[in-house]
């Protein structure tokens, strides 16, 4: 049955499939604990940390420029999906709003539920990362992180977080859920940097 799902790449699809990957047709659910299920209009983005507070509704979000964009997301449990479409706001887009200190390098993800995973501002700050709520012309599913998460496509899946709740910025790199339980600091699936000994 799995073979139906999961495929070994018979190479790296001109530099597309990470080494170790194997490709799906399906959508993996992968999340550390329960599914948060809550409308739309209850999502709220705080900015705290070495930024000047501030808080978007999901109104403010929506008045925001609409962005759609095809990319490759890998997982850390070795699948890949290519040509993944998906609709929101571009962290670029996000970030024109946002003033923030000088001494900011990093960002804290948080979520409902109390999940966070971390980025450099470098790999926040590139302009095919999306604050998603569309997923393939539709609403972004709960189990995959609707109504609201982040897409950093060039990082394994466990740094877009889902159920995006708040963005706090930070002068220096600090572990989040997965990277305090030893996975990667960065999670580069190129570099294959699974593991913080990677």
């Amino acid at each position: 049955m799995l073979g139906n799902f999961f495929k070994k790449p018979k190479d790296d699809m001109g530099g597309r499939i990470p080494r170790g990957q194997t490709l799906t047709t399906r959508f993996p659910v992968l999340t550390y604990g329960p599914t948060q299920h809550y409308a739309p209009e209850e999502v709220v983005v705080r900015i705290s940390g070495l930024a000047e507070a501030h808080t978007f509704t999901w109104a403010d979000l929506m008045a925001l420029p609409q962005t759609t964009l095809t990319y490759d997301i890998h997982c850390v449990t070795h699948w890949s999906k290519l040509d993944t479409t998906w609709t929101g706001v571009r962290v670029t887009d996000l970030m024109a709003q946002v003033k923030l200190k000088p001494e900011a390098t990093h960002v804290m993800q948080h979520s409902v539920g109390g999940y966070t995973t971390n980025l450099s501002l470098d790999d926040f700050m590139r302009p095919e990362n999306l604050l998603a709520h569309s997923f393939g012309g539709e609403a972004l599913d709960a189990e995959h992180g609707g109504p609201l998460r982040l897409v950093v496509p060039h990082l394994y899946f466990w740094k877009s977080a889902k159920w995006l709740t708040e963005l706090e910025f930070m002068s220096a790199d600090r572990a989040g859920f997965w990277e305090k339980n030893g996975y990667h600091m960065r999670g580069d699936p190129f570099a294959e940097q699974r593991y913080d000994d990677d």
